[in-house]
């Protein structure tokens, strides 16, 4: 799971940092990333896809990593974003803005997937396709990415209690489209991504 942080420190790279996103699939609420330095030869046990784990062990993690982490960042792009920018470049925005609140300053970046953020001031960059199932510091940012938002779209759960946000966490589920068919769509909804169900009404 580190091999790709130790052939970065191979090229003489000091600061490596891991950047994922996570939500990008939902009906509503902001797509979320995070950006993670790890120590340098810090194993933590059980690291991996976020997708493939528990909640329970997802938050486990979360604590661990928050609190092993020698700097983390965690920020977001808005519905509104969404709409505006389209799913893909939001989310590399949130990704360059999650870069850009760490408190270290990294000097290569190692993202999931295969589309570079861009990010500014010349940040050397490595995309890696399935990265967070291949690399510590991917892996450790999809934690905290997706943590952070499944949190967030509790807070919208309580905010919007018809919507059941809680459950589905804003993905397409049958019960996500039954809560759109009764109620209608909500402010926090993206609604570049209810073309087809509002042609479908």
């Amino acid at each position: 799971m580190y091999e790709y942080e130790q052939e970065a420190y191979g090229k003489g790279f000091r600061t490596v940092c891991g950047v994922d996103e996570a939500g990008r699939g939902p009906l509503a609420g902001d797509v979320y990333a995070a950006a993670v330095i790890l120590p340098r030869g810090l194993e933590i046990p059980g690291i991996n896809d976020s997708k493939k784990l528990s909640a329970k062990k997802r938050e486990q993690l979360y604590g661990q990593i928050v609190a092993q982490a020698e700097a983390y960042c965690i920020a977001s792009a808005t519905v509104e974003e969404i709409d505006r920018l389209n799913i893909l470049q939001a989310s590399l925005l949130a990704m360059r803005r999650a870069v850009a609140g760490l408190s270290i300053r990294p000097d290569f970046a190692l993202v999931d997937g295969n589309r570079d953020p861009a990010f500014p001031d010349g940040l050397a960059c490595r995309t890696v396709v399935h990265g967070d199932a291949k690399s510590g510091s991917v892996a450790a940012a999809s934690i905290l990415a997706k943590v952070a938002r499944d949190r967030y779209m509790q807070e919208l759960d309580a905010r919007y209690p018809a919507y059941a946000f809680s459950k589905h966490k804003g993905y397409g589920t049958k019960l996500h489209y039954q809560m759109l068919d009764e109620n209608g769509a909500s402010p926090v909804h993206r609604k570049t991504f209810l073309k087809k169900w509002e042609a479908g009404r």
